[in-house]
């Protein structure tokens, strides 16, 4: 017999259970993101002698025809960006997704390290590949526009990847086989039946790419020159060349009015074609690759497989977009001073570098890397889960709705917001947060604490499109029967959103070992991260410095595909009703 609980103590235990998933992601990013952003931004509104709010600086920063440009080329290199990472993605997702083949765990982490990499280091594998001399300078691209959006669509094509590989991987393959047996041809079948579903997991990776590509600090950084900047990069000069908050502050707004922007844009596209998905009850949906059909008995001769466009897409981008630059910052990690090749480049990782340059040396800087990322991935996974299964749920009330949107959208904001905003205001903030006495910027913690603010809303993007495709109907059928919302939570969504738990495990460690931007301004000399070290060889003069920066590089693409591989083999191919 079964045994139901009281309509008003299941809401009531409902609604509790609720309140802390969604107050707990609230009050962390209110106290360690909405608050220091909101602190510095304000700073630079009032007036310079210290009085009361003074709007003018609005009025001096939009007269000038710089700001104009620059609002134009972050916007251009952001669209441009996002196009070109979505058309080469699919492709790829599907590949790497969709088709079985020997070797495809590894292609997976591999195409994930451009993505962790620092972004200045990605500047300057792009460089070296473009300037004259280098293996592609006969292009002449150095310094333009072109390079800045090539070494973007290099850093986020895992995005696109990861995104929709990790819903079409598992997404139920019958629908599209009922279409090619009423005649429709592969790319009909593709458009009309398999594309649709798709694209909630299309319009996340979208949305991520676009803020990534809109604040691409140290690509534009190297690449851009002195003709080519950003919202982002204008906000750090201002910051730190001219100490002119106000005009930060302006930037910022403008920033945050564009990420905003995008993100009611992506909600929007989601919610149109959104339904519930039917996962595929295998461990996988994925096929044998299919790169050639032979012929039938009589002997004709056989012709392409379906497979073989997508594939030859891929290779080429694996091999040309990210295996030259990549191999190239290999190589060079090789070359040694006076023209030769050897170890010494990595022979010098136990040192502090020429003139000790550092206060650690690499060794030391990658093992509080892993340590710090560790702990970041904990509180982005955590976090981040729980964002992710508040805004998954569809109320059957507008304003229900209404709320839960603009809840997705507020926690993707540390996305689009300067990391050099982030950094400053945890200096000017958190000397006494709300009172208590301790001072949180000399706490270890705070590392961390900046690196899963910036990683949560990856975790989210990961895990969402999963939990939206599950039906509610099921949850309804469970709770119907008595189940308490911790049992519906652990006998529907939870085995379900273990598919791709793995993915934002891996997501969250991997971008926290590369984060750079607010890292830079927190850590302590004497607990810097591998990015916080490769960037200061690479500004310190001397062939002795840019060399270990090379390898040091390189040491942290192989922690980076290592860790990938392992999140890959942790989330597995079985079902997820079986973890």
């Amino acid at each position: 017999m079964v045994r139901r609980r009281g309509p008003a103590r299941g809401r009531l235990a409902r609604g509790v259970l609720w309140g802390v998933a969604a107050g707990v992601p609230l009050l962390f990013l209110g106290v360690f993101f909405a608050w220091p952003v909101v602190a510095l931004v304000a700073r630079g509104f009032v007036a310079p002698d210290g009085g009361g709010l003074d709007l003018s600086g609005f009025a001096e920063v939009f007269s000038r025809p710089r700001t104009w440009r620059i609002v134009g080329l972050t916007l251009a290199q952001a669209v441009l960006g996002t196009a070109f990472s979505v058309l080469l993605g699919v492709p790829g997702a599907y590949v790497l997704y969709r088709c079985r083949f020997r070797g495809r765990r590894a292609l997976r982490a591999l195409v994930t390290v451009p993505f962790v990499l620092p972004t200045v280091v990605v500047g300057v594998a792009f460089r070296s590949l473009l300037v004259q001399g280098g293996p592609l300078g006969f292009l002449q691209l150095d310094e333009t526009f072109a390079a800045i959006v090539v070494a973007l669509v290099f850093f986020n094509y895992s995005v696109v990847v990861r995104t929709v590989g990790g819903l079409w991987e598992h997404l139920d393959p019958r629908a599209e086989q009922a279409a090619r047996a009423l005649g429709a041809t592969p790319w009909r079948a593709f458009r009309t039946v398999t594309l649709p579903a798709l694209t909630p997991a299309i319009a996340s990776a979208a949305s991520i790419v676009f803020l990534f590509c809109s604040t691409a600090f140290g690509i534009v950084l190297v690449l851009g020159g002195i003709r080519y900047g950003t919202i982002e990069t204008e906000i750090w000069i201002q910051t730190t060349q001219f100490l002119d908050l106000r005009a930060a502050a302006v930037l910022s707004v403008v920033q945050l009015v564009v990420v905003a922007a995008a993100l009611t844009v992506a909600n929007r596209t989601r919610a149109r074609r959104e339904r519930a998905l039917d996962l595929s009850s295998a461990s996988s949906s994925a096929h044998p690759l299919r790169l050639w059909q032979h012929g039938s008995v009589g002997g004709s001769a056989g012709r392409p497989g379906g497979d073989l466009v997508p594939t030859a897409l891929t290779a080429v981008v694996i091999v040309v977009l990210i295996g030259l630059p990549l191999g190239t910052l290999l190589a060079r990690s090789f070359r040694v001073p006076g023209g030769g090749w050897g170890l010494e480049n990595y022979a010098n990782l136990g040192t502090t570098g020429g003139r000790n340059a550092l206060s650690v040396t690499v060794w030391e800087a990658a093992g509080n890397s892993l340590r710090i990322a560790a702990v970041a991935t904990v509180l982005a996974v955590v976090v981040g889960g729980l964002v992710a299964l508040v805004v998954s749920r569809r109320p059957r009330s507008r304003t229900g709705r209404h709320a839960i949107g603009l809840l997705d959208s507020v926690f993707m904001l540390p996305l689009g917001v300067s990391a050099v905003t982030v950094g400053f205001g945890f200096l000017i903030t958190l000397d006494r947060p709300l009172g208590l006495d301790v001072d949180l910027r000399t706490s270890g913690m705070l590392v961390p604490i900046a690196q899963a603010v910036v990683a949560i809303p990856l975790v989210v993007r990961t895990v969402l499109p999963t939990l939206r495709a599950i039906d509610p109907r099921l949850r309804e059928a469970a709770a119907t029967l008595g189940a308490s919302p911790g049992r519906v939570f652990r006998s529907v969504d939870g085995p379900i959103a273990a598919r791709s738990l793995g993915l934002a495990v891996g997501f969250a460690f991997a971008v926290s070992l590369g984060e750079f931007g607010a890292t830079s301004f927190l850590a302590r000399p004497d607990t810097a991260t591998l990015p916080v070290v490769i960037f200061r060889l690479i500004g310190r003069p001397g062939a002795e410095n840019y060399g270990m920066a090379l390898a040091a590089s390189v040491v942290l693409a192989l922690l980076t595909a290592t860790v990938m591989l392992l999140a890959e083999r942790l989330r597995g191919d079985r079902p997820g009703g079986e973890f």
